[in-house]
C-alpha cells in the first residue's frame, strides 16, 4: 500500500498537530524544533512519533527536506513553491524569504555547458529580533 494511502486512512491528533506546527512556522524546522513546539499541544508526545510522522508526511509529498549548507536537515511544507531561506547567526532561526534574490536562466546551458535545473539559496546574517 502506498504511503499516501496509509496517510489518508488514519488521521491522528499527533499527526495533525505536527503538520500544523510545520505549516504555521516562519521557516523550515528541525525535528527537535517540531517536537518542542508540538509538545505545547500534546505534552506526552514522544520524539519517535515526530520522526515517524515527518517521514510519513515526507513520503506522502506533504513535506520537503531543506538541507542547509551546514548539512543540517529541516522540514517545511511542500506546497510553498520556490523560495529561499535566511539563517540568523544569533538565534539560529531559519526563516522563509518570499522573494527570489537570484535570477538564473534555468533549463539553459551556462558557463562551460552546465545546465541549471533549479537553485537554492541560504542567506546568513542577523534577523530583526536579534539586530
Amino acid at each position: 500500500m502506498a504511503a499516501g494511502s496509509r496517510l489518508g486512512e488514519r488521521n491522528t491528533r499527533q499527526r495533525d498537530t505536527i503538520a500544523e506546527v510545520i505549516r504555521d512556522a516562519a521557516g523550515p524546522l528541525t525535528v527537535p524544533e517540531i517536537f518542542e513546539r508540538s509538545q505545547q499541544s500534546i505534552p506526552g508526545l514522544g520524539i519517535a512519533t515526530v520522526y515517524r510522522t515527518v517521514k510519513l508526511l515526507s513520503e506522502a509529498g506533504q513535506l520537503q527536506a531543506v538541507i542547509l549548507p551546514s548539512g543540517e536537515t529541516r522540514y517545511e511544507s511542500a506546497q510553498l513553491g520556490h523560495h529561499h531561506h535566511f539563517h540568523c547567526r544569533v538565534c539560529q532561526t531559519v526563516y522563509d524569504m518570499q522573494t527570489c534574490l537570484v535570477r538564473v536562466p534555468e533549463s539553459r546551458s551556462v558557463d562551460r555547458g552546465f545546465v541549471i535545473e533549479s537553485h537554492e539559496l541560504t542567506c546568513y546574517g542577523v534577523c530583526p529580533a536579534c539586530a
